[in-house]
């Protein structure tokens, strides 16, 4: 079989081509892409203070889920990591050295508000300092508070769905087991927990 006829239930890794059964040939990739699933990337970093509070950033762009970690929808050519450390350190001023720590992978599925599903990456920023929380520079454009509370404090402050993620990100963080969070869905409550499109995370 050539490497052009690679079936779809291929295990290689690598996306295969659906095979046409009333032409009985296989299709091309760029039809056989058209068949599957749409998805946008984001990556985001979880940062606590060194008591272990969760740190959140407010979002100007968006009302009914405000408070979110950093980090934003990936860039053509990026991979999760940078992507990570590119949209941290423009809405925080920080730079997060590696090597990436994950902590958990999020999946949502498309809605009214949005046509596509969303899958994203958490990785761990570790614990900042007090002078590190301090220091933190803000996008006016995208953000315009920082607070530090406990996850028990957290919790009325945002939407169930968000504060769900931020509860398993915690988990995983404390025992050492990434999260597997598969209900960030684009649902009833009008746009998803990152904000609009363009914001994924």
């Amino acid at each position: 079989m050539s490497g052009q006829e690679i079936p779809a239930e291929s295990t290689d890794g690598h996306p295969g081509r659906r095979r046409d059964a009333s032409a009985g040939s296989w299709l091309p990739p760029e039809q056989y892409a058209e068949t599957l699933m749409k998805a946008t990337g984001f990556a985001c970093v979880h940062f606590t203070d060194e008591h272990d509070r969760p740190v959140q950033l407010r979002a100007t762009y968006s009302r009914t889920h405000p408070w979110q970690m950093p980090g934003g929808t990936m860039e053509l050519g990026e991979r999760p990591w940078q992507t990570a450390v590119r949209e941290c350190h423009e809405e925080t001023g920080i730079v997060v050295d590696g090597p990436p720590r994950l902590l958990a992978a999020v999946y949502g599925l498309p809605g009214q508000e949005w046509p596509y599903s969303t899958m994203g990456l958490v990785f761990d920023g570790g614990r900042l300092t007090d002078a590190q929380i301090q220091a933190i520079v803000l996008d006016p454009a995208e953000h315009d508070d920082v607070r530090v509370l406990s996850l028990e404090e957290w919790e009325p402050l945002m939407p169930a769905q968000d504060f769900a993620r931020l509860e398993a990100v915690m988990r995983a963080r404390r025992t050492g087991v990434a999260a597997y969070f598969d209900s960030w869905d684009w649902g009833e409550q009008g746009e998803q927990a990152p904000g609009p499109p363009a914001e994924l995370p």
